[in-house]
């Protein structure tokens, strides 16, 4: 399947607040916060919405195309990185001007995060176009539309429209930012529409759009719900809900949603139906949770099918056998 990640690719700088941050603030005092959270560690990894996601998918065995805008310091070692783990980085676009961008995030004892975001080069991303990725792979079957700089999003979402791509809108953080109308244009046409529950409401506030509406513009509605696991809906189907996997032992949930998206949209690029996408996209998404940074993670054949019996019964893992790489 011929598959190309627009979005965000990122330096992670990670950091552990040893308390809660709901302790910390005042109700009455929210409009004059001013804090400073000492953290007790920091690690440095790669990220970025898109490049976690390709990671995912190349570990599964896809060869993803990335498609985003970087800066010089990404051929140092992070190219390499990638294209070691089945990441195509033919479509990268290097900025002669701007530093890759830097997600710095704090999570508290309670799996909370409060982060910033500089997006450097990725503003570089309105200038790529889709056309030349397409004639390079010999075509697109699918092009996800992740978190990225908000006008190349709209710009790959109308390419996409125009030229006949499937496409997933996955707006996510950048919800906050945009505007109501931008937003109803980013999902309209939309093969999948993928956000967390928080997002789901938000989106339909901002759009001014019902639940029932947006399905009318997108052909499923993925919507993610942490430790409850996730739902698809959509005009034709019934509901589906699949539970999160089992036995997951936390450490950071940085790239959780990352990792969810690589397992869900590579197990549909094998054809296995959307219960099955949902629970690979979920025991990938554990296996982040489990790891210290969105890219840590190894995807061990004999483990992951152990784990996918364990959770959602041995036919599961009869059905995503043959389609994992020999590891």
């Amino acid at each position: 399947m011929r598959i190309a990640v627009t979005g965000s690719i990122a330096t992670d700088h990670l950091m552990h607040f040893p308390g809660r941050f709901a302790d910390q603030f005042m109700k009455e005092h929210l409009a004059k916060v001013s804090l400073s959270f000492l953290a007790d560690d920091l690690i440095v990894r790669r990220g970025g919405i898109a490049a976690n996601i390709a990671y995912g998918m190349g570990m599964l065995g896809l060869r993803p195309a990335l498609v985003g805008a970087v800066g010089a310091d990404f051929d140092v070692d992070y190219r390499s990185w990638l294209e070691r783990h089945n990441v195509d980085c033919e479509s990268v676009h290097v900025s002669e001007i701007a530093h890759t961008a830097r997600f710095v995030c704090t999570t508290d004892d309670d799996l909370n995060q409060i982060a910033t975001f500089y997006a450097g080069a990725m503003s570089e991303a309105r200038e790529i176009e889709l056309r030349p990725v397409a004639q390079r792979l010999g075509g697109l079957d699918l092009v996800l539309v992740c978190p990225n700089d908000p006008t190349a999003m709209l710009r790959h979402t109308e390419e996409c429209r125009e030229r006949g791509y499937a496409f997933v809108a996955d707006p996510s953080q950048q919800l906050a930012r945009m505007e109501g109308e931008d937003i109803a244009n980013l999902i309209d046409g939309a093969a999948y529409l993928i956000t967390n529950e928080y997002e789901k409401e938000l989106l339909e506030t901002k759009t001014g759009l019902s639940d029932a509406a947006v399905l009318d513009r997108v052909g499923l509605r993925i919507t993610t719900l942490g430790a409850q696991g996730v739902r698809v809906t959509g005009r034709d189907i019934d509901p589906i809900e699949v539970r999160a996997a089992s036995g997951v032992r936390p450490v950071d949930p940085t790239g959780v949603g990352d990792g969810f998206r690589a397992g869900f949209f590579a197990a549909r690029g094998w054809g296995l139906p959307l219960d099955r996408a949902c629970q690979v996209g979920s025991l990938v998404a554990a296996l982040v949770l489990e790891s210290a940074g969105a890219q840590e993670y190894e995807i061990r054949t004999e483990v992951m099918l152990k784990r996918l019996a364990d959770s959602y019964g041995d036919e599961a893992a009869a059905d995503v056998a043959p389609h994992l790489p020999a590891v």
